[in-house]
């Protein structure tokens, strides 16, 4: 196994990123956009299977959770509401010496005095508090009438239109709001590549409940989180639950859980999970004058209801599931020789391809007939790639290194040429263990989805 630093490990991981088109800087053929990002051909489909994966779960396999999808322009109303307009900032720090803006937090301090963490430099301006969100404008004309934000947040849809949602779906406490879309914050310093960025997605469930259920689901939502990192591939040993001390959680908040993964640059948070009380919905009903209570048929009592927030990064835990599965070891090579592989372990699910199939040779016309055939057997199913070019063992790296977890080949004992028992069997190679066996062809879906499942 590999022996690289962690700072090493990250140059790998983000220059197989490019080389496989995963993520690419947004704008780079005009020199970039620092802090925006744009997924590849593969990127966007372990981005999918991400999202598709998280709204099976939340959504599809419960009874008590309904989605929406929000707008991203958001009223002003609605973020003063919310304390964003006023409240959500960043205090700013100019180095004059590199002239790098850099947030308060990130300064380091040497023998008491505070330094630049670019260039050492101690000529510094005082903190001056720095909004995050984008501001634009609505409409023709461009007055204070017609401002409007680029969303901060997915959450304050679901608050706004909970009423709504309510009375459609016809749940009753406690239940749920789920969202998954984009969100902007004007980031200072974005930095260590996709985790923080001024664009990004979130997946968020605003969970309702009774006052008195507040503090049992906050702990119940943490470890149904825990389990899907779980199970989307992520080891537990490098996930960490960080309860987050009275002096750091918001004013509002009577609990919150940082779910944290050690990735190479170190140890970062993924989803947050708070308990916000009744704060959310009690603002939002002051404000808009419209009355945003719970009616109990049971107890015949109204309130507002408390909510318990799972809040995840896709963007944050696509790195991270990057970061889990890059591995390097050791495998013959067409010769024999062992070299370096490369190699994405994916989890099945969540790998962006899940099965390649190869004819042995791209000249041999029955057997490029074959494959195609297993390609159409397949692709209703799952996503495949169809590859013909190169030597065996160089496709089967190609692929090891994007993370496709199963490779089929088309061979001669598929044409039943030199074994009529071997007719219309194929040779399934495994992406982990590299291991390969023989299956028929008309076993191979079932097969597959079992592994993939």
């Amino acid at each position: 196994m590999s022996t690289s630093t962690n700072a090493e490990r990250m140059e790998k991981i983000v220059s197989l990123c490019k080389r496989r088109g995963f993520i690419f800087q947004s704008s780079e053929i005009y020199g970039g956009l620092n802090g925006l990002w744009d997924y590849g051909p593969l990127g966007v489909e372990l981005k999918r299977n991400l999202k598709n994966y998280w709204w099976r779960v939340t959504v599809h396999e419960r009874d008590d959770v309904v989605g929406m999808d929000g707008a991203i322009l958001t009223h002003p109303e609605v973020l003063k509401a919310s304390g964003h307009v006023e409240g959500f900032s960043d205090p700013m720090i100019d180095c004059r010496t590199c002239k790098a803006h850099l947030r308060f937090d990130q300064l380091i301090e040497k023998k008491g005095v505070k330094q630049c963490p670019n260039c050492g430099g101690r000529d510094l301006t005082d903190a001056r508090q720095f909004n995050l969100m984008f501001e634009t404008h609505v409409g023709a004309a461009a007055e204070e009438s017609s401002i409007a934000y680029l969303r901060p947040e997915t959450a304050q849809s679901i608050f706004v239109q909970f009423k709504n949602s309510l009375e459609v779906s016809r749940k009753k406490l406690p239940f749920g709001i789920a969202q998954i879309g984009k969100a902007f914050r004007n980031e200072i310093n974005p930095r260590n590549f996709t985790f923080r960025s001024r664009e990004f997605e979130q997946m968020e469930l605003e969970y309702f409940c009774r006052p008195e259920q507040g503090t049992e689901l906050l702990e119940y939502w943490k470890e149904e989180r825990l389990k899907f990192y779980e199970n989307i591939g992520i080891s537990r040993a490098n996930l960490h639950v960080r309860n987050v001390p009275d002096e750091e959680r918001a004013f509002y908040s009577k609990g919150t859980y940082d779910i944290e993964y050690d990735f190479p640059f170190g140890l970062q948070e993924l989803e947050g999970v708070a308990y916000r009380t009744d704060y959310d919905l009690s603002q939002h009903q002051k404000a808009s004058g419209k009355s945003l209570e719970y009616f109990d048929e049971e107890t015949k009592q109204r309130f507002i209801p408390h909510v318990v927030e799972p809040s995840a990064g896709v963007d944050r835990t696509v790195l991270a599931m990057i970061c889990e599965a890059y591995a390097e070891d050791q495998a013959p090579n067409d010769k024999g020789e062992m070299e370096t592989r490369t190699v994405l372990r994916f989890h099945p699910r969540m790998a962006p391809i899940k099965c390649a199939i190869f004819p042995l040779l791209k000249n041999k016309e029955p057997l490029i007939a074959k494959a195609k055939e297993v390609v159409d057997l397949l692709r209703p199913h799952m996503f495949v790639f169809y590859d013909e070019s190169g030597a065996i063992g160089r496709r089967y790296r190609r692929q090891d290194e994007i993370g496709t977890p199963f490779c089929v080949t088309v061979d001669f004992e598929t044409l039943g040429e030199k074994d009529e028992k071997l007719r219309d069997t194929v040779t399934l190679r495994e992406r982990d263990s590299m291991k390969q066996e023989r299956i028929a062809i008309s076993d191979l879906l079932a097969a597959l989805s079992v592994r993939i499942a």
